[in-house]
């Protein structure tokens, strides 16, 4: 016998492997709109492939809305997939349950990891669930991949090392002075934000870049 509960567990799982997004976006809405632990799985399995970025977050937020003794124990092995987006995806459901008991998942291999998608995600989660007795630490991981990358990663480093507060500052001062000229500018604008949390980053990369180069420019008129 088919209860109405399970119609609609099976259709909503359905509905997230709809070739419409829209169709997807709502069935993921709908089921965080109504938890449902039965669509734990589906939910899960979907993060790893969808393609599209509102219904990921939306299927993160459903996550998000179960209880999180389900939840976390579903997230842990995702977090060693060989599939980016699986591991990227998990990383930004963990940041929205905000249960700090994850925060020994967030490893050196995710912060490190090569692909950019993943490392931002894993920065910006670390930052969030990071005990204080940890922070100093963190950041020293991240301080690691000033320079790194395009503009968006660069602006999700800053953010995270903002979101530690003035643990960050004496390390950023060091960087600023850096040989590197990408090093020392994003270190700078960094610390800028740090001033400034409400300020806009790329204005900052930009105007730290410039000051970087006058001053290599000064140095070698000596």
């Amino acid at each position: 016998m088919t209860t109405s509960g399970t119609t609609r567990t099976g259709q909503l799982a359905r509905a997230l492997e709809a070739e419409d997004a829209s169709v997807r976006l709502r069935a993921a809405v709908a089921a965080g709109t109504t938890p449902d632990p039965a669509l734990l799985d589906a939910l899960a399995l979907r993060c790893a492939v969808e393609p599209d970025f509102f219904v990921r977050d939306a299927l993160s937020w459903a996550l998000a809305r179960l209880p999180a003794a389900l939840t976390l124990p579903r997230l842990h092995p995702e977090l060693a997939s060989p599939l980016a987006q699986a591991r990227s995806q998990a990383l930004h459901t963990l940041s929205k349950v905000g249960d700090r008991s994850a925060w020994p998942w967030i490893t050196p291999d995710l912060l490190h990891a090569p692909e950019p998608e993943v490392a931002r995600t894993a920065w910006r989660t670390a930052a969030a669930l990071v005990p204080d007795g940890e922070r100093a630490r963190l950041a020293g991981e991240l301080l690691r991949h000033l320079g790194r990358g395009d503009r968006d990663t660069r602006r999700s480093l800053s953010r995270a090392l903002v979101d530690l507060g003035e643990v960050v500052r004496p390390l950023l001062a060091r960087a600023a002075r850096h040989p590197d000229p990408e090093v020392a500018a994003h270190a700078g604008a960094t610390e800028a934000l740090l001033d400034d949390p409400d300020a806009g980053v790329d204005g900052l990369l930009d105007e730290a870049a410039r000051i970087v180069l006058r001053g290599s420019a000064g140095a070698g008129e000596c």
